[in-house]
């Protein structure tokens, strides 16, 4: 299960990609960058999803290496519980990555409807990003943005995770790497401590915990208000905090995971001790790895997206074009196409050689 084809893309294409290949149909997302659209690729008729992200707001953002980072790991990633690139290519004012479509929806989305998950649902869909995070670590990828908009369902109600801009692969010394959400980074990336796998699982549990009670563990308004909350006590679930139809099992999983400590955290030692504890154990992997499984929440077959959300404009006001040409190096090798990838180009296993790019 879950065994890495890991990707190596240091090759010149010799196949243009361009707008013109694919017809927009809608946007269904929205991003600091730009919008997320459902597309066809007019020579396979495949829908896809397609980010459309311009380049002076990535300037001005200065986060170039983010996107960058991005598109290079998931050239080396390929799991069908993530979402994967098959397509990413770039013009003038614009960076494009082409996705699989996945219209279930996002988790926050969803959070949003019906406030909390049930414990069966929340169950599922711990079990599809263990099954994520197993394929990751033991490829020596942290993913570090582990929240419900990076969760996102395909029509069945699989969970897929998204977003890789500050994944990164493993080093010792990361303590500089303070990067990610507040409301689920863990104590060691908040306190700019070195950090490992342990911080997906924090997040996890802080999903689990939202899931559960409709909230998060620690809140504040920024990021000290929410490392200060961290810091002042250890929150944990109390047997009257457990909502009607959960069980035991299910609080002490969540709470093992927000250890403040990651040498205490659920998940320090490997996903072994994930998948062996008492709340997992009937959990079918092999069926849920195959989707053989029925999904207990179903995503509506309707758009699953705020359209309200998806047309706004944003706060600020970054012009449309880039300034200067030298500014076009910043994306220099924004080139991605799956179809030559399988042709064998020039793939590598070894992680340690990925870092180099990335």
């Amino acid at each position: 299960m879950g065994n890495c084809n890991l990707r190596m893309d240091n090759y010149d294409p010799t196949v243009s990609l361009n707008r013109q290949n694919f017809q927009f149909h809608y946007p269904i997302g929205k991003g600091g960058f730009g919008k997320v659209w459902k597309v066809t690729q007019k020579k396979s008729k495949t829908t896809y999803a397609l980010k459309e992200m311009l380049k002076s707001r990535i300037i001005a953002k200065r986060s170039a290496h983010s996107v960058m980072n991005e598109r290079r790991l998931l050239a080396i990633l390929r799991h069908p519980f993530i979402v994967n690139m098959h397509y990413a290519f770039q013009d003038r004012e614009n960076l494009y990555l082409v996705m699989d479509l996945m219209p279930g929806g996002d988790l926050r989305y969803h959070l949003s409807k019906v406030h909390k998950f049930s414990e069966e649902q929340t169950k599922f869909f711990v079990a599809c990003l263990v099954i994520a995070f197993e394929y990751l670590h033991k490829n020596n990828i942290i993913h570090r943005d582990i929240k419900p908009e990076n969760i996102v369902l395909d029509d069945l109600g699989y969970a897929h995770l998204t977003d890789f801009g500050i994944a990164r692969v493993f080093q010792p010394e990361n303590s500089n790497e303070t990067s990610g959400t507040p409301g689920y980074m863990a104590p060691e990336v908040l306190c700019r401590q070195n950090h490992g796998f342990a911080v997906d699982y924090f997040a996890l549990g802080v999903l689990g915990f939202e899931f559960m009670t409709g909230r998060r563990p620690y809140l504040g308004k920024d990021r000290k208000e929410i490392r200060d909350a961290i810091l002042a006590r250890q929150v944990q679930l109390k047997r009257s905090d457990i909502p009607e139809g959960w069980s035991l099992e299910a609080a002490d999983f969540i709470n093992k995971l927000i250890q403040r400590k990651p040498q205490n955290r659920l998940g320090s030692l490997g996903v072994e001790e994930v998948k062996e504890h008492a709340w997992l154990r009937d959990v079918q992997w092999e069926k849920l790895f195959d989707k053989n499984l029925n999904p207990p929440y179903k995503p509506p077959v309707a758009d699953n997206f705020d359209s309200r959300q998806v047309m706004n404009g944003w706060k600020d006001e970054i012009s449309s074009s880039t300034k200067e040409a030298s500014n076009q190096g910043l994306f220099n090798g924004y080139f991605y196409d799956l179809n030559l990838q399988s042709e064998g180009v020039n793939y590598t296993t070894d992680t340690s050689k990925i870092e180099k790019k990335i």
